[in-house]
């Protein structure tokens, strides 16, 4: 099995991009491949909820302070939204890193959960809602269709819900079925963090009012404060500061803003503020982050 995927992807990859290294989307809605032939160094992202499969190579991932590592036949699993510094730790042109990201189709995941006669039901406060998962037998044979599916494009509108209800359905019977089931159930207390978080992402440029975060949740401030550390790994204002200089590096560098211009369009009213925590996040002031970013290739760790 492993090696039939393997050479699916690498089929795949040939096809549409030749040599070229990179991560490359698939006419299927929710998939996208990836091939990197050197290891890549740790870059800070957004993780969306997603599955993400190392088919050969390997990667990490840091969470606040913990720090997830998985090989070959292993996938990551991430059921909310969090800011996270991720790496290609294993590649090379000899092995290169071969992956694979799933997005979460929760209206999909949901529909699953209803048509269960027992379906698992959540327990705990969310802490673990970003996982390491053995990624084999009935999940790697969906896996492999769903590559395959990519080179018949008319089948996908058919094929792809089937597929992705069987990936679904086997994540809801699998050893972490009760952190997966969260993100599908709408009442649920990690869906309404998970609420919290959106409206949080969506306006992270505007000043963090707690008390509104923890409206959306149903909670306390001070349980909203407790829990979204125990969820996220930061506090509200550090995962605000996350999404706040992660999208000014994407503005400096891929549309080219000043340094200046980006502070103020991510809600930093003072420059040399910005400067000084884009450096300590980036570990380099951000006008020199930036033109090394833009000699590099366009490669993520994700």
């Amino acid at each position: 099995m492993l090696d039939t995927l393997k050479q699916a992807i690498q089929t795949f990859i040939d096809r549409t991009a030749g040599d070229a290294d990179g991560r490359f989307e698939t006419p299927l809605p929710s998939l996208s491949v990836s091939r990197v032939t050197y290891p890549v160094m740790p870059n800070h992202m957004i993780y969306r909820p997603t599955i993400c499969i190392v088919v050969q190579g390997a990667k990490e991932i840091m969470v606040g302070d913990r720090v997830l590592e998985y090989g070959e036949m292993q996938s990551l699993i991430v059921t909310f939204e969090v800011p996270a510094l991720g790496q290609i730790t294993k590649a090379s042109k000899e092995e290169p890193y071969i992956g694979l990201n799933i997005d979460f189709d929760v209206t999909i995941l949901r529909d699953v959960m209803e048509a269960m006669e027992q379906p698992p039901r959540p327990v705990g406060d969310g802490a673990a809602g970003v996982f390491v998962q053995n990624f084999d037998g009935v999940l790697a044979d969906c896996v492999l269709r769903l590559v395959r599916l990519a080179d018949t494009p008319k089948a996908i509108p058919v094929l792809y819900p089937a597929i992705m209800r069987e990936i679904c359905y086997w994540l809801l019977t699998g050893p972490n079925a009760a952190e997966v089931s969260k993100l599908a159930l709408p009442g649920s207390h990690a869906r309404r963090m998970t609420d919290a978080i959106h409206l949080l992402r969506e306006n992270f440029a505007a000043p963090v009012r707690i008390e509104q975060l923890a409206s959306v949740a149903h909670m306390s401030p001070s349980s909203f404060h407790q829990h979204f550390k125990q969820m996220t790994a930061m506090t509200p204002l550090q995962y605000q500061k996350n999404m706040r200089l992660l999208e000014a590096r994407r503005l400096m560098v891929s549309d080219g803003a000043s340094v200046a211009t980006a502070a103020y369009q991510v809600g930093y009213e003072s420059a040399s503020q910005f400067s000084r925590e884009y450096s300590r996040m980036f570990g380099t002031p951000p006008k020199r982050d930036t033109m090394e970013r833009k000699e590099l290739p366009m490669v993520t760790a994700a």
